[in-house]
This record gives structure tokens, C-alpha cells and sequence, in this order.
């Protein structure tokens, strides 16, 4: 008999000294960002520019994603609650009835991240114009879309961004959430996707010459990922936002679609202007 439905107990924290703990979200990103200085490193050695530009270029990358990232989280999702504890949108603490205490970076919006890390590495660029800002973009784009895949198991371990309930004998039961029904494991399924996404990618910058068309793979990245991000928030449970305001969809729809558009704008005018 094939298992459908899972229960789902985890420990977020992999070590905790006092307040202090280490969460498995957190070794995801330390996971993602590590693999994806050595892909950089790898691009870069394959097209003879030099390495010693990666290391500053993921520093730029590492602040504009947190900061992108977290600054989204606050204004596209969670104002309400951010306007009244400013003090927890920069720093990683949350107040709690027994005073503050450390809760690390939690509260993260891709959509966010992916403003912080053009505007990051906008300033990057200015700074070391060794190639385009678009050049940079295509080949760091293979190595955010591997991020995702971990940063979504994160998510997993931290039983947050669910899925709606399967009403079936399907789903994983998140039994730290206090639940008895099974829910879609909606952070697998992205994860998953995000995994075919960097297959792609990866396949169009060894195996044709679509890295020599500037731009084209980073509108593949954001037409193919967002369109992921899209399909899979129809199962998720709402994450507040705008979305009531504009019913429809939900907020992560309505921020996908002009990621989409301008994945596809990229897209075609890489293929024109190589003809």
C-alpha cells in the first residue's frame, strides 16, 4: 500500500545554546548561498573572467536578498503586524511575553528578494564594470533558482507557507500546528519545481548558446520560477497581503504576474538581438 498521508513532527531548531538556536531554515540558506558561490565561481572560470570579482558579488547578493527579502515580507504581507514592532523588521529578534528573543530571518518574501538582489547588484555593477549588469544576472539567476529549492524545504522544516487541507488521505499532517488533517505539502511541490527550473536553466547555459543572449536566460528564470510560483499558490493557504482587496488571486499571484511579463520581455528581446 503507498503511503498518501505523512505526519509530520519536526524539530525547527538543530542546536540551541540559551536563546540562541540553530534552524534548519537557516543551514538551508547557508547550504543554497555555499553551492551557489561555487557555481559563480565555476561560470566565471569557464568564461575567463576572473574569480576574484565572485567573492564581492556575493556579498552584494547575500545583503540585497535578506534585505529585499525580509522588506518584502513586511510591506507586501505583514504591515499590520510590522507597524506596531518596528524594531523586528531589520534585526532577527520577536518580542514574546518574557522579553525578546532571538528568532533569526523567518519572515521572507521572494518576490522581495528578487527586487533586492537586481537593486544590490545594480550598485554592484557600477562598482566593478568588468561585464553588463545583465550579464551578471543570467548566470546568477541558475544559482537563486538552486536556492529556491532548498529555502522551500526550509520552509517545510518550519511547517509555514501550507498548503490548503487535501480533504482526502493525501497531504502531511503538521502535527506541530496542532492538525489532524493532511494538507498539501505546497512547499515540496515548489521546491520540486523550482528543481526543474534550475535543470532548465543550468541545460541553456552548457548546452546551447543562449548565455551568449544577454538576458535571455534571466527572463527564462523569471517567466519559468514566478510561473511556479503562480500554479503552486492556487493550493497554498493564504498568506494575507492585498489579496483581499483585489480578490482573484492571492497576493503571490498578483506579485508573479509582472515577473512573469518581464521574463517574457527579456526572452524576446535576447532573440532579437540575435538575429
Amino acid at each position: 500500500m503507498i503511503l498518501l498521508k505523512f505526519e509530520w513532527t519536526p524539530n525547527e531548531t538543530i542546536i540551541k545554546i540559551g536563546s540562541f538556536g540553530l534552524h534548519y531554515y537557516s543551514l538551508m540558506f547557508v547550504i543554497a548561498f555555499g553551492v551557489g558561490y561555487y557555481m559563480m565561481q565555476k561560470f566565471y572560470r569557464h568564461e575567463k573572467v576572473s574569480e576574484s570579482f565572485v567573492e564581492q558579488l556575493f556579498v552584494y547578493t547575500i545583503i540585497g536578498t535578506l534585505l529585499g527579502a525580509r522588506l518584502g515580507e513586511v510591506f507586501f504581507y505583514n504591515w499590520d503586524y510590522f507597524q506596531n514592532h518596528l524594531v523586528e523588521i531589520l534585526l532577527p529578534i520577536k518580542e514574546t511575553p518574557n522579553g525578546w528573543e532571538f528568532s533569526g530571518y523567518r519572515g521572507l518574501a521572494s518576490h522581495g528578494a528578487a527586487v533586492g538582489i537586481i537593486t544590490s547588484l545594480f550598485i554592484y555593477q557600477k562598482k566593478y564594470s568588468y561585464k553588463p549588469l545583465l550579464w551578471i544576472l543570467d548566470r546568477l539567476a541558475i544559482t537563486v533558482a538552486f536556492a529556491g529549492i532548498f529555502i522551500r524545504i526550509g520552509n517545510f522544516f518550519n511547517s509555514e507557507i501550507v498548503g490548503k487541507y487535501s480533504n482526502s488521505e493525501f497531504g502531511v499532517v503538521f502535527l506541530n500546528r496542532g492538525e489532524v488533517m493532511p494538507r498539501h505539502p505546497a512547499q515540496l511541490y515548489e521546491s520540486l519545481g523550482y528543481l526543474v527550473v534550475f535543470i532548465i536553466l543550468r541545460h541553456l547555459y552548457w548546452n546551447t548558446n543562449r548565455k551568449d543572449q544577454t538576458g535571455f536566460i534571466l527572463g527564462a528564470f523569471f517567466a519559468l520560477l514566478f510561473s511556479v510560483r503562480f500554479l503552486v499558490e492556487f493550493i497554498k493557504e493564504s498568506q494575507g497581503g492585498f489579496e483581499s482587496a483585489l480578490g482573484i488571486f492571492s497576493t503571490g499571484q498578483w506579485l508573479s504576474i509582472p515577473l512573469i511579463l518581464v521574463g517574457l520581455f527579456l526572452i524576446n528581446r535576447a532573440r532579437k538581438q540575435s538575429q
